[in-house]
């Protein structure tokens, strides 16, 4: 094709006409140190100030409450970190997901060799925590809740407003990690009682290297980066005054339009699932197959290597992976995956579309066109295939 078909935008998205003319000028025009005092720097410390407000807003929160970083696995290693450095006196002990992303998940085993305990929670066959499990496993020693959003593989989204509610019963801070869900999903962190809460700019049409951590006011956690005092003297380190730039206009324009976003994606999702499950046997939908992302397509497809679906998709056009994109260079089935109970043999099988603004119900169509073919290919070349062919 001339033309790829992009259906990766849980892995990153393409930076929106808005936000780049928005960035532009802070590149070589307003470039002033935010933390100098001449005029030119006050274009700076106003454009900062400007974005804190439009991420606040986004999220229901208070501008003071919104600290920049250079993106989500930063804030996720701050919010993790801070919260279990600064209140060590207190527990040792936090709570977590099977199925986190790896930044929330390679914290909790660092915490682990300094000492701290860590309760994995499991998950249901959707990717769904379990309420209870979590409530029963919330000791005096708990400090820190962290539960995502939403899964970046299979899409399910968690209940963050229940979860929320059993952490402020038990006076427990909650963090989640709402990379996948900002900008997709409403999202007020007072009504759900999050305390901290983690975001990236690039998976919402903004750009890369840029993301947010909110913590509520009041809320004391230890620093990550030691320096100078910017971020009131939260986060070391000369702003990035064009990302910052980009990042507030990227929320302000994804909950301005999140309703209609949303219904065009969540039809799209639909026809594509819908298309796979009519045409193509022995599959399996991922995921909980309500309460998902709006754009998050997830499949296992027996008997086939995911590795190579994915080639062949490449060469046809088109743009997908089999998981997270900060492990696609691993040969081990997706942890999510194995997590939600599927046997390695199954997990090596997925494939992960996540849908975006550009995509058309012509090119889903097409996708789906194509993966009916390559499915017969490369089954038609595998031996275990051809037992179940013939009955064995």
């Amino acid at each position: 094709m001339e033309k790829m078909i992009y259906m990766d935008h849980s892995a990153t998205t393409p930076v929106k006409k808005e936000v780049l003319d928005e960035m532009l000028p802070y590149f070589s025009e307003y470039y002033g140190n935010p933390s100098s005092i001449y005029a030119l720097s006050s274009k700076s410390k106003l454009a900062i100030d400007k974005a804190r407000e439009q991420v606040a807003k986004g999220l229901g929160a208070k501008k003071n409450e919104i600290y920049f970083t250079g993106g989500g696995s930063e804030a996720d290693n701050w919010a993790i970190k801070g919260i279990a450095y600064r209140h060590r006196e207190k527990g040792n002990h936090i709570i977590t997901t099977k199925i986190e992303h790896h930044a929330v998940l390679h914290t909790c085993e660092y915490l682990e060799k300094q000492g701290f305990t860590v309760t994995y929670l499991d998950v249901d066959e959707y990717g769904m925590i379990n309420l209870e499990d979590l409530e029963n496993a919330i000791t005096q020693e708990t400090i820190l809740i962290s539960i995502m959003f939403a899964n970046n593989e299979i899409g399910t989204i968690q209940p963050i407003r229940e979860i929320g509610d059993i952490a402020r019963k038990h006076k427990v801070l909650f963090h989640t990690d709402a990379v996948q869900a900002v900008g997709s999903v409403k999202i007020d962190v007072n009504e759900m009682n999050i305390d901290l809460l983690s975001m990236s700019a690039h998976k919402l049409y903004g750009p890369k290297g840029v993301g947010a951590l909110y913590i509520r006011q009041g809320t004391r956690l230890d620093n990550l980066i030691a320096g100078g005092a910017q971020e009131r003297n939260k986060r070391a380190g000369t702003e990035n005054i064009a990302g910052i730039v980009g990042t507030g206009k990227a929320v302000e324009l994804a909950y301005e339009h999140l309703e209609e976003n949303n219904t065009k994606l969540i039809s799209l999702r639909e026809r594509m699932i819908r298309g796979i499950q009519e045409k193509i046997p022995y599959v399996r939908l991922n995921g909980h197959p309500e309460k998902r992302l709006p754009g998050n397509v997830n499949f296992c497809f027996q008997y086939i290597e995911g590795e190579s679906l994915l080639l062949s998709l490449d060469m046809v056009g088109v743009a997908g992976s089999s998981g997270s994109a900060c492990t696609s260079g691993s040969l081990d089935p997706s942890h999510v995956l194995l997590s939600i109970g599927l046997p390695h043999e199954i997990a090596h099988g997925s494939l992960r579309l996540s849908l975006g603004l550009s995509n058309t119900e012509e090119e889903v169509d097409y996708v789906v066109e194509q993966l009916v073919e390559i499915v017969d290919r490369l089954r038609k070349m595998s031996p275990l295939y051809d037992k179940v062919q013939g009955g064995i």
